[in-house]
């Protein structure tokens, strides 16, 4: 099974998940977005790799349309059946690093918490830099890998014990780079810790009760520099909660 057939079977299986997800669903960052991108009614939004469609009903509000895409079919048809009250969305299912638009046709895109599923990064910055108009914007949400090696052996590992479709957390410096070489400029930037309950992010892809051992295992037996760069908070062999690296940031093409 290829990445993005693994995508297609951990969103499909788990699409309920990512509706009611308080990481995808609650954070602060989805009034920063339209805050950021200062939107208008004239303008026509892209959001790619929807998931639950948060990123899409803030932005409904704001502008036109909103076209929320997605690489898979029942994560996409059951986050319309969520959002069906907010009529300026539409759906297209499309793979992020061949997206089924012409050249220059969106004023926003955007992208939330779904690039390290991601096998091309480099393809799919392409793919923005391509839809989107001249002067538009390109506001991009991510989990990121530490610049530290170890930091980011580890948390990679963790994400790809705990979700197969996981491809990597890239770097900051990765995505610059990647940025700048589709002509993308950097607006403004925020690097935060991000919390994130650790049950509920665990059962969100991990249901088999051994599979899940296995991430606890992987955890507890991390040395403490690992437990306290990303601030795990465990009570003797129990899990409460932990922080990954988190980087928001809007470019201009």
């Amino acid at each position: 099974m290829n990445n993005k057939d693994s995508v297609k079977k951990t969103f499909s299986t788990n699409k309920e998940a990512y509706i009611s997800s308080s990481t995808h669903a609650k954070e602060s960052d989805l009034t920063l977005i339209t805050d950021w991108l200062n939107p208008s009614l004239q303008m026509v939004a892209l959001d790619i790799a929807t998931g639950g469609g948060h990123v899409a009903k803030q932005l409904s509000s704001f502008v036109s349309i909103v076209v929320a895409t997605d690489l898979t079919e029942e994560m996409l048809e059951n986050t319309a059946k969520h959002l069906q009250d907010y009529k300026n969305i539409t759906y297209k299912i499309a793979d992020a690093e061949n997206l089924p638009f012409m050249d220059d046709i969106f004023d926003i895109v955007t992208c939330r918490i779904a690039a390290h599923h991601f096998p091309n990064p480099d393809r799919y910055i392409y793919e923005v830099a391509r839809v989107l108009k001249s002067k538009g914007k390109f506001l991009f949400i991510d989990n990121i890998a530490p610049t530290y090696s170890v930091h980011d052996q580890f948390i990679n590992t963790l994400e790809k014990i705990r979700d197969n479709s996981h491809n990597r957390s890239r770097t900051i410096l990765e995505w610059k780079n990647i940025l700048t070489s589709s002509n993308l400029s950097i607006l403004k930037e925020l690097t935060r810790k991000k919390r994130l309950p650790y049950q509920e992010w665990l059962e969100r892809t991990v249901e088999d009760k051994n599979d899940q051992e296995k991430v606890n295992q992987y955890i507890l037996a991390a040395p403490q520099d690992i437990r306290e760069y990303f601030q795990f908070d465990i009570d003797d062999t129990t899990i409460h909660s932990f922080s990954i690296d988190e980087w928001m940031v809007m470019c201009e093409k």
